[in-house]
C-alpha cells in the first residue's frame, strides 16, 4: 500500500499534496530506498548507521507530511476559527486518534504530547508522584533504567521523603522477578521500568511485571521508549497506569512523544505547566482547566511533530509488523553470530535473538569504546560509545563505558558484515602492536 494513500485516509479528506511514496516490497534493502540520509557517503564510504537506539531515520513519507502542514495548513490549530486553523486542529486531533490506536488506549483522551519520553516521565513525576507519595513510601525501579527513568524519580523522592529502591538485573541483563517479589511490599508505590533496555536490547515481560505491582497494590509507569519502535504495544494487555516513548526512536520528528496515561488518573493529576489552551475563562480570579490529555497541553502546540509521528505509525502499518519483527529477529541472531566471531569483543546482554531487538552493547580488549567509535566513523559507520546514559546497568557488568551498535529494519546483513570486518581488523592491529 502506498504511503501517501495511508496519510490521505488518516490526514482527512483534503489528500496530501506531496507524491506518494510506495513502500518497498522485499528483501530488506529496498526499504531503504525511502530513507534519503541512507544514500549519502562519510569518508569516502557509504554511511552504515548504526544508531537508531539514540535516533532513527526519517523516511520521506514522514518528511513529506511534516512539510506537507507548513506548506499548507500552518496555523495554531482552532476547531472553530478560520480555515488554516480549522485543518491543523483536524490534523492534530487525527494524529492523537492514531496514536491511541497504535496503543490500543481506550480513548485518544488519554494520549498526552509529550515532548518525549524525558518530559513524559518527569510530567508523571511532578503531577502524579509528587502529590501522592509520602514519607516511607518506596518507588521501584530496576538497575537497568536509563538516566532518564532515574532521576524525575530520585528527584521526586527527596522532595517527598520516599524511598527508591532498585531490583536487580541476571547477567544477562533481564530484570529479575524473583528479585521483584522480593522487594514489593505494601510500602511499594510505583513500580517504574523499561520495557527494553537500551544497552543489553532484552524485551522484558511487561505484562507479567504490572501484574505483580497491581498484586502489591503499586502502580506501574512502563518506558517504553525502546520497545515502541521495535514490538507491538498494547496499554490494556500490559495493564500498566503510564507509558511514555519518543517519536524520534521510531522514525518520527525531533522534540515530540507520547505520555499515555489511564484516564481517571490523569483527570486527578494537578497540570503540569499553566497557560493558553489547557484553560478557559482565565480571568483574574477565575479558570476552567481542561479535561483528560489536553489539560497537559499549555500554550501552542508542536502540530508538525505529532502529524509527522502519526504519519511514521502509517509507514509502519503499511510495511507490517509481523515482516518488521520477523526481519529483525532474523538480523539478531545474524549479528549475534557475527560479533561472536570477533576476537576480543565481549558483548553485553543476552547471546540468543529471543526476546531482544537488534541492540548489540560491547566492549573490546585493548580499545576504549570512544576509540572504537571514532575509528568506525572514520570508515563511515555510525556507532554510540560512553555510558550510554545507564551507568548502574553497566557498572553491574563491570564497565563504566561500552559501545553500542543498533539497528532498525532498514540495516542490511552486508553492514553486518562491514562493521565486523571493521571490528575485526581493529582486534588485529592491537594484537600486532603488542
Amino acid at each position: 500500500m502506498a504511503v501517501g494513500a495511508v496519510l490521505a485516509g488518516m490526514l482527512g479528506p483534503r489528500p496530501v499534496q506531496a507524491a506518494p511514496h510506495s513502500i518497498p516490497e522485499s528483501p530488506p534493502e529496498r526499504w531503504r530506498a525511502a530513507f534519503p540520509a541512507l544514500q549519502q557517503h562519510i569518508g569516502g564510504q557509504p554511511l552504515i548507521y548504526l544508531d537508531s537506539a539514540a535516533t532513527t531515520q526519517r523516511p520521506n513519507a514522514v518528511l513529506d507530511a511534516v512539510m506537507d502542514f507548513y506548506r499548507h495548513d500552518n496555523a495554531n490549530p482552532g476547531r472553530t476559527l478560520h480555515a488554516l486553523a480549522r485543518r491543523a486542529h483536524e490534523r492534530y486531533e487525527a494524529a492523537r486518534g492514531t496514536l491511541a490506536r497504535f496503543l490500543n488506549a481506550n480513548s485518544a483522551e488519554e494520549i498526552v504530547w509529550v515532548r518525549g519520553t524525558t518530559e513524559g516521565i518527569n510530567l508523571v513525576a511532578f503531577a502524579w508522584a509528587r502529590s501522592r507519595l509520602r514519607h516511607g513510601d518506596e518507588i521501584l525501579l530496576t538497575l537497568a533504567e536509563h538516566a532518564s527513568n532515574l532521576l524525575p524519580w530520585k528527584l521526586a523522592a527527596a522532595q517527598t521523603g520516599a524511598i527508591v529502591r532498585y531490583v536487580d538485573v541476571d547477567d544477562s541483563g533481564r530484570i529479575s522477578l524473583e528479585d521483584l517479589d522480593r522487594k514489593l511490599s505494601e510500602r511499594t508505590r510505583l513500580v517504574a521500568f523499561s520495557h527494553v533496555s537500551n544497552v543489553v536490547g532484552y524485551i522484558n515481560p511487561a505484562a507479567k511485571i504490572c501484574a505483580r505491582a497491581r498484586r502489591a497494590g503499586a502502580r506501574v509507569l512502563v518506558d517504553a521508549a525502546q520497545s515502541a519502535p521495535h514490538v507491538r504495544l498494547d496499554v490494556q494487555a500490559m495493564n500498566c497506569d503510564f507509558l511514555a516513548f519518543s517519536s524520534h526512536k521510531m522514525l518520527g520528528p525531533m522534540g515530540v512523544g507520547v505520555l499515555w496515561v489511564r484516564r481517571e488518573l490523569l483527570e486527578d493529576m494537578p497540570p503540569y505547566q499553566v497557560g493558553s489552551n489547557m484553560a478557559h475563562g482565565i480571568d483574574l480570579e477565575t479558570e476552567e482547566f481542561e479535561h483528560g490529555a489536553r489539560k497537559f497541553g499549555a500554550g501552542t502546540p508542536n502540530v508538525s511533530g505529532p502529524i509527522g509521528l502519526a504519519a511514521a505509525v502509517a509507514f509502519l502499518d503499511a510495511i507490517g509488523r509481523e515482516a518488521l519483527e520477523q526481519y529483525e529477529s532474523a538480523l539478531a541472531a545474524y549479528a549475534l553470530q557475527r560479533l561472536s566471531d570477533v576476537r576480543g569483543l565481549r558483548l553485553i546482554g543476552p547471546k540468543t535473538p529471543q526476546q531482544r531487538i537488534p541492540v548489540f552493547s560491547f566492549s573490546m580488549s585493548g580499545w576504549e569504546p570512544h576509540e572504537v567509535l571514532h575509528r568506525l566513523d572514520a570508515q563511515g559507520i555510525a556507532i554510540r560509545a560512553g555510558d550510554l546514559a545507564a551507568l548502574p546497568l553497566l557498572r553491574r557488568f563491570g564497565l563504566t563505558a561500552a559501545a553500542r551498535a543498533s539497528c532498525y529494519f532498514y540495516t542490511s546483513h552486508l553492514e553486518i558484515d562491514r562493521l565486523v570486518s571493521a571490528l575485526e581488523q581493529l582486534s588485529e592491529s592491537r594484537e600486532t602492536s603488542r
